[in-house]
């Protein structure tokens, strides 16, 4: 096993004998795999997103909600046989989807498997947007469900000690967009082909915010944008006092205004009533 640099970060550390950045070896580990309502609704739909909870993250966000698989790194490893069943098992349950969830560290695991086992219904990446862009150009998967999460360098840095975020990541969602092109619905509305982008409004980060609505409007007006309220101070965050509550009214109606400002074809918003715990699965092994 090479050193890995599989992620941006680009630990060099040999994972097939020790854990590297991400908080995890290289045999795959799940914390979670099944029905799952909580995405967009052109991606959960009807009848859900059959959606695999991998272990580990290749960032390290302080405000996580599911830190306790992300930085814990908590779950169960399975062998690739195993995966290949999880993978089957979901896609008998009439899902719309098979939706890999922090799957960047995987990626050649899951390579792998998909070339023993394509499901029939579309594959989605769902990653923080913080990714290897040559993984990306292979243009393995259906759906990219991307992260963008900072434009400062500084809050990148300070939340999740990855100062080169915004570089990374925009470049990641301009390529996917490039090979993926525009949204492919079917007859009731779900996505089988395209790219999703989120951001989630971060408390006294509104200018951050608008800045990157400002550059996936300027760059990338043919993407499904989903801005997300749902903020709530989780893990670390009661360590930094700017971010250690709810966004305010003000703060979402300043971002809400200028979404509403530009060009894009498709928009989803939560409105502030959806800043809860309640999106947050049980990570307890189910599916496994």
């Amino acid at each position: 096993m090479l050193p890995c640099n599989d992620c941006p970060n680009k630990c060099g550390i040999n994972r097939t004998e020790n854990i590297g950045r991400c908080g995890v070896n290289n045999t795959i580990k799940l914390a979670r795999a099944g029905i799952h309502y909580g995405e967009e609704p052109c991606i959960s739909g009807k009848n859900g997103s059959g959606t695999v909870f991998f272990s580990g993250c290749s960032l390290k966000c302080v405000f996580c909600q599911n830190y306790e698989i992300s930085h814990n790194s908590f779950g169960k490893y399975i062998s690739e046989s195993e995966f290949i069943n999880v993978i089957k098992n979901i896609e008998k349950m009439d899902v719309h989807n098979i939706n890999f969830v922090t799957p960047t560290h995987y990626y050649s695991a899951i390579k792998s498997a998909i070339s023993q086992y394509k499901p029939q219904i579309p594959l989605v990446y769902n990653s923080s947007g913080y990714d290897n862009i040559d993984y990306i150009k292979e243009d393995l998967f259906d759906i990219y469900l991307f992260d963008l999460k900072y434009f400062s360098s500084e809050k990148s840095a300070r939340y999740s000690s990855c100062e080169n975020y915004f570089e990374i990541a925009s470049n990641v969602i301009k390529t996917a967009c490039d090979i993926v092109g525009e949204p492919v619905f079917d007859d009731n509305g779900i996505l089988k082909r395209g790219v999703v982008v989120r951001h989630l409004i971060l408390p006294s980060s509104t200018n951050d915010s608008i800045e990157i609505i400002k550059w996936l409007n300027d760059n990338t007006p043919k993407i499904i944008f989903s801005l997300m309220a749902q903020y709530v101070p989780m893990f670390k965050a009661d360590e930094f006092s700017e971010i250690n509550r709810k966004i305010t009214q003000r703060e979402y109606n300043k971002v809400l205004d200028y979404c509403f400002s530009c060009n894009f074809t498709e928009v989803y918003v939560q409105d502030l009533k959806s800043a809860t715990k309640d999106y947050i699965p049980k990570f307890d092994l189910t599916g496994l």
